[in-house]
């Protein structure tokens, strides 16, 4: 036996059921340390604990309130119509200082994730946003006060419209008589056609008031009349009988004391150019047009005639049609036809007129 096998026999003699003895210099790749001790067994690392979450300072929740406050206010103020007090120097300080608080907060490791919130509520609640809104809230309802004088407030209340004679708007028909005029007028003009060529009638739509500015920053307290338009149920689409049906209408207002009717559509006798003629009405040869729109009035008095008739058979695209169908969709009138309508504007109410007299005496010098 050689000199290694008894070695090695020593190694392994009394051992039975022993795991083996590693070969001299230990197994290969086997990790020792510094100071060549036996490898440290494979053990699964611990991670340390986490730390427990710091609740945010008070700084964070500071800015956070001050930034809710202050969108509070500016609301509240928006609300209340203040556009003078949201640009303000009062209203621009706090908002510096929220600016500052925020910032603060930001700095600040435990207040940061509400410092992040507080500045959002800013951004979208500020001075210059909200007092855009309230800009044009004011300018849309006109009832911004704050430049304004006693002066011009006192020419707000202004009675009648600038530029307009008072005793001329006194002297005129009143609302209730155009009211009467044109009630009268039309059912001569309803008689008149239904006899001569058969038409039958429907009403679109109301009397329609609408209160006119006075020329100051206001309202006046005259008004503009539209009345409730009657409409033919059958078309008209032959150029002779359109001809003939503006001379029985042309008849009628004459016996009301109006002037001859007037065509805006006929280039010959308006004076309008044909390419403006033929945009409004379809083509400047009335032969081909697809709107026939004749006028008059009763100057010096205020009421104004119109008498329409569209017809769709010189429709030759097809946007005449959808135009029509959109009218009808919002007022149930017929496609085409005869449409008869009244307007005056400037007219004061017989209930008002004595109210009226006595504001003008306050206005010494208006027109």
């Amino acid at each position: 036996m050689s000199d290694h096998e008894r070695q090695r026999a020593r190694y392994i003699a009394g051992t039975e059921g022993a795991p083996p003895v590693p070969p001299p210099g230990g197994y290969r790749g086997a990790r020792r340390d510094a100071f060549g001790s036996a490898p440290r067994p494979n053990v699964a690392t611990i991670a340390p604990a986490e730390e427990p979450r710091k609740p945010a300072n008070a700084l964070g929740w500071i800015a956070l309130t001050t930034s809710i406050l202050f969108a509070l206010i500016l609301l509240g103020t928006l609300i209340a119509g203040g556009t003078d007090l949201l640009y303000g120097v009062t209203m621009l300080a706090l908002q510096l200082v929220v600016v500052a608080v925020i910032a603060a907060a930001l700095f600040s490791a435990r207040g940061r994730k509400l410092g992040a919130i507080a500045l959002v509520v800013t951004i979208l609640f500020n001075v210059a946003t909200v007092g855009g809104m309230s800009a044009l809230q004011t300018s849309a309802s006109g009832t911004y006060e704050g430049t304004k004088t006693a002066a011009q407030k006192h020419a707000e209340a202004y009675p009648a419209i600038k530029g307009t004679d008072p005793q001329q708007t006194l002297s005129q028909q009143s609302l209730e008589e155009v009211r009467a005029q044109a009630e009268t007028m039309f059912a001569d003009i309803r008689t008149r056609l239904t006899d001569e060529f058969g038409y039958t009638w429907v009403q679109v739509g109301d009397d329609d008031l609408r209160p006119e500015r006075n020329g100051y920053g206001g309202e006046s307290m005259l008004v503009e009349f539209t009345s409730a338009a009657w409409a033919t149920n059958e078309p008209i689409q032959d150029d002779e009988r359109k001809l003939d049906v503006m001379r029985v209408i042309n008849e009628v207002v004459v016996e009301h004391g109006l002037w001859d009717l007037y065509s805006f559509n006929d280039p010959s006798v308006s004076g309008i150019d044909p390419a403006m003629i033929a945009k409004l009405y379809g083509s400047d040869d009335p032969r081909t047009q697809t709107t026939w729109e004749y006028y008059t009035e009763n100057f010096p008095d205020p009421l104004r005639f119109y008498a329409t008739i569209n017809d769709l058979s010189n429709d030759r695209d097809g946007g005449f049609l959808a135009a029509r169908e959109a009218q009808n969709a919002r007022t149930g009138e017929p496609l085409e036809g005869l449409q008869l309508t009244v307007i005056a504007s400037g007219v004061l109410s017989e209930a008002d007129r004595e109210e009226f007299q006595t504001k003008l005496q306050e206005y010494p010098g208006f027109e």
